[in-house]
């Protein structure tokens, strides 16, 4: 394994963390969408890269970050690097991320495993002779990291990846309210209000939160959406509660499955308090912990020839 090295002129954390953003090109993907019923009645859109698997080649089951979705940078990235190395790999979409709006006034959330644990259920039953690992990025990570532990020794996965997982949530949501993160932030809570807002228009949300709807432009912090929305909707009684309860960081020594964490300490999601110490993770975990990288960047070579090292890095390590 090559270690990371962030590309010249691209050390910088917000640069890691913005440059696939604003630069890297859409890879077009021939992709084929499965809509996966959900035992509550709601459903989430799992887009398969190129076709349905009919062999026994090994699957990757992928999980985006807050708002992410198969128009993701990094999502299209991996698929196309996966595609590469002879592996299928299929986007589990979290409820109403997919351009779709779920049917349920909830929504998803950093600890929500029950619709994850459901999808990869299914495909161990459809696909018994493929191999099953999974990747998670930022909330996606955190969740998946959650799930291997919830599991045990009885998860069905042979291997994980998790990338830029935010493992303490308070601590997340308190550093991207400070500096230049606030434009992370802000960028990030203009898409959860718009879906809130959608979800007045379906749901009598206001009787369900005690909220009224032209207040949502008055939310300005995570603290604030999560105390206000996802807390109520999803049956914590507030953020702090769903917080603690969802932080991955908790979980990670009950871990069995073969699992790579990678993280950057220049993340400007989170600090370095939401690393474990050895005490707090067990032997199946693989920490690789890098001084550059921003969140979800860990952009290598050079500005005008980038090489994006971490899903080279993802391929790698589920291929050993």
């Amino acid at each position: 394994m090559k270690t990371f090295e962030p590309a010249f002129g691209l050390k910088n954390r917000h640069l890691q963390t913005l440059y696939p953003a604003f630069f890297r090109k859409q890879i077009l993907l021939d992709t084929f969408v499965e809509v996966f019923e959900l035992d509550d009645g709601d459903f989430v859109e799992c887009f398969w890269c190129r076709k349905l698997p009919c062999d026994n080649r090994d699957i990757v089951i992928l999980f985006h970050g807050l708002e992410g979705s198969y128009k993701s940078s990094y999502i299209q990235g991996v698929m196309n690097a996966l595609k590469k190395a002879g592996l299928n790999s299929v986007l589990m979409h979290f409820r109403g991320c997919s351009g779709k709006v779920n049917r349920l006034p909830r929504a998803y959330h950093s600890g929500d495993t029950a619709d994850a644990k459901a999808w990869i259920e299914h495909l161990v039953k459809k696909y018994p002779n493929s191999k099953l690992h999974a990747v998670g990025y930022s909330l996606g990570g955190n969740m998946l990291l959650k799930l291997l532990g919830e599991w045990g020794d009885k998860s069905p996965l042979v291997s994980a990846v998790s990338v830029s997982a935010p493992m303490q949530l308070d601590i997340s949501a308190n550093t991207i309210d400070k500096g230049f993160a606030k434009l992370y932030q802000k960028h990030l809570l203009k898409h959860l209000k718009n879906s809130l807002h959608k979800k007045y228009q379906n749901h009598a949300i206001k009787e369900l939160i005690n909220f009224e709807k032209k207040d949502i432009k008055n939310i300005k912090t995570f603290w604030e959406f999560d105390n206000i929305y996802t807390a109520k909707i999803h049956g914590f009684g507030t953020a702090k509660e769903y917080y603690k309860r969802s932080s991955a960081k908790q979980y990670l020594k009950n871990i069995k499955t073969s699992t790579l964490i990678i993280h950057a300490n220049d993340d400007p999601f989170m600090t370095k308090e939401i690393l474990p110490n050895k005490s707090e993770i067990s032997d199946s975990i693989k920490l690789e912990i890098y001084p550059h990288g921003g969140h979800v960047g860990f952009i290598s070579g050079t500005v005008l020839k980038p090489v994006y090292w971490l899903e080279n890095r993802i391929v790698e390590y589920i291929k050993s």
